[in-house]
């Protein structure tokens, strides 16, 4: 905001479009945004998938990578259940 020359008690919808244009040149100018952004987050799970450390195994199957528990949970990381037939008891 300091280097826009933006008053930080102004509402963003009390702002000119100079100044948003401003804003939105500087945010574009130091950190990555949007499409940059994304490739470069995919890259990184790449890099630890082709590496083969526990973050990239863990990727590469679909499970939580962050050490959540998944004997109970973790069924939008998992997907739907996928249910198992039950064996049939042997008659005697």
């Amino acid at each position: 905001m300091d280097k826009a020359g933006v008053s930080r008690d102004l509402k963003v919808s009390e702002w000119s479009d100079d100044q948003a244009a401003k804003i939105r040149e500087i945010i574009g100018a130091e950190y990555k945004v949007e499409g940059d952004l994304r490739s470069e987050v995919q890259m990184n799970i790449k890099r630890l998938m082709d590496i083969g450390c526990y973050r990239g195994i863990r990727h590469r199957n679909g499970l939580p990578v962050r050490g959540q528990s998944t004997k109970n949970n973790a069924r939008t990381r998992k997907g739907k259940k996928k249910t198992v037939a039950n064996k049939k008891k042997a008659t005697k």
